[in-house]
């Protein structure tokens, strides 16, 4: 699978952004969705879990969705399939993010141009934590 065109520097720039919403957040800790956002956090990042199937991960407020998250995000970290990022992004370009990222083997063409048009940056098929550990 093919990947977005950001340099290294891009990357690092969209890594020194700190609010970050992860759409998809698991309880389970042996998933990449419970311990990338936990690396995340235990490395100085606002993660704000979004799962509608619990109240609380990592002792931090679990929200149903991001629309209903009361502060600004700067990142909308996205732990999804491919065919369900469609939705998941309409209700992201809301927030206004600065960027959508959608981790490792996620890649929607339609749904990341719908948030560029938004003026929305997109990094596609990168895993936040490799990219952090490799970057910063």
């Amino acid at each position: 699978m093919e990947r977005d065109d950001h340099t290294d520097d891009e990357i690092r720039n969209i890594l020194s952004l700190k609010k970050v919403a992860v759409i998809g957040m698991s309880k389970n800790s042996s998933k990449a969705a419970h311990y990338v956002p936990k690396y995340l956090s235990d490395n100085g990042y606002d993660v704000i879990p979004i799962n509608p199937t619990t109240d609380e991960i990592l002792g931090k407020k679990c929200y149903d969705s991001v629309r209903n998250v009361e502060d600004d995000v700067e990142i909308i970290d996205i732990f999804r399939p491919s065919d369900e990022v469609m939705s998941v992004i309409e209700d992201a370009i809301a927030k206004k993010p600065k960027v959508i990222w959608l981790q490792e083997g996620i890649h929607n063409t339609k749904a990341e141009e719908l948030a560029r048009k938004e003026g929305i940056q997109v990094v596609f098929n990168r895993c936040m934590l490799a990219e952090h550990q490799r970057l910063c």
